[in-house]
């Protein structure tokens, strides 16, 4: 019973391991995704494309509390009277704390209309 055991606690080690590892994956893409969503709400209220990527820089920045630098484009954005503001922020998620230095990269994109009446330089 004893080597039974000691052969299986590593893989139950090493299982759990990888749960929690998948669990903090889940957890970033949720949080990307939000951070997406909350620039593409802060560009969609700007006037000009200049100031709607600095501010979604700025919401994906607070949106992910410093846990990583994240890269915000707006790209595919049609900046016209009912166009839409198209935000994508990559981030890279760490995963030191496995043992092991594993980086992933998670992206997450939002698009939200602009109003149909609104100017937009």
């Amino acid at each position: 019973m004893a080597v039974e055991a000691v052969m299986l606690a590593p893989v139950f080690l090493l299982f759990l391991m990888f749960l929690v590892g998948a669990g903090r994956v889940v957890e970033a893409q949720g949080e990307v995704n939000g951070a997406a969503r909350d620039a593409a709400r802060a560009a969609s209220v700007q006037r000009t494309m200049g100031a709607a990527s600095g501010a979604a820089a700025e919401a994906a920045k607070a949106a992910l509390g410093g846990q990583c630098r994240p890269e915000v484009s707006l790209a595919g954005s049609d900046w016209n009277e009912g166009g839409t503001v198209r935000a994508t922020v990559t981030c890279e998620l760490s995963l030191d704390f496995l043992g092991f230095g594993a980086i992933k990269q998670v992206e997450g994109t939002s698009v939200v209309p602009l109003e149909l009446f609104r100017r937009v330089g």
